[in-house]
């Protein structure tokens, strides 16, 4: 008796030491999956990374949340090449910048939503994620008239109840296909290597009003008019409407 207890209790052991490794392996490959990038399109629905791959438009997005002080230099640079593209706009920042909003408009930019706190999206509940939505686009409604209709989390962080609340708002989510961290390393020439390196259409080109972004946007502008781009807003690149 106390051989077949033994022999039960090795069949026992190795069956779960089984079940664990089966386990382990699916934990590995979900983690494979998930390491090291952000969320990808296929995951969460109603998220843009890039507009319609199968054309040639690229579009240069630019975050708008602190400071004036090179926009006046950016705005006349995308007049200058018959520009026209998206800025996503703070709510505190538009409420002490409204000469600029109404600038941004008149001049025939698209203009969305960007938060009103520049808060992580991820973190926050639901309902402050409305709120965060929301009233951006109350004070934007109120100042220019406008509805907008596309969302830029603030740092690009958001989870499924953003997404949710986003959708519910009338909102589609926008992230990008490429950063080129201008709100970091204050180089004109890696700023504009990032932004043209490997150019493709259906492309959403993040960047601030920054002073090296400033200086190389008309070198990036004549680089993809070079290669043959169509530079225009988001809601064009994604197929929401025409320019």
């Amino acid at each position: 008796m106390r051989k077949v207890h033994f022999g039960v209790l090795k069949i026992r052991k190795q069956v779960v030491n089984a079940c664990i490794a089966v386990m382990l392996g699916v934990v590995a490959v979900f983690a494979c999956v998930a390491g090291g990038s952000a969320i990808s399109t296929s995951a969460v629905a109603g998220v843009y990374y890039h507009g319609n791959k199968e054309n040639n438009n690229i579009s240069l997005m630019i975050n708008v949340y602190w400071g004036t002080e090179y926009l006046d230099s950016m705005l006349a640079t995308l007049k200058e090449h018959d520009v026209k593209t998206t800025f996503f706009i703070g709510g505190v920042w538009a409420v002490k910048n409204e000469d600029y909003l109404i600038k941004i408009k008149n001049e025939g930019h698209e203009i969305a939503n960007h938060g009103y706190h520049h808060k992580d999206h991820a973190k926050i509940s639901e309902e402050e994620n409305i709120n965060q939505i929301k009233n951006t686009h109350t004070i934007v409604k109120k100042l220019i008239g406008l509805d907008m209709t596309l969302f830029a989390p603030p740092s690009g962080a958001y989870n499924k109840t953003t997404v949710e609340v986003a959708t519910s708002l009338g909102y589609k989510t926008i992230m990008w296909t490429r950063d080129t961290i201008d709100w970091r390393d204050k180089d004109e020439n890696l700023i504009y290597n990032r932004a043209i390196k490997g150019a493709s259409g259906g492309d959403l080109i993040l960047m601030h009003p920054t002073e090296m972004t400033a200086k190389a946007l008309s070198r990036i502008i004549l680089k993809l008019q070079e290669l043959g781009f169509n530079l225009t807003t988001v809601s064009e690149n994604i197929g929401l409407h025409k320019a």
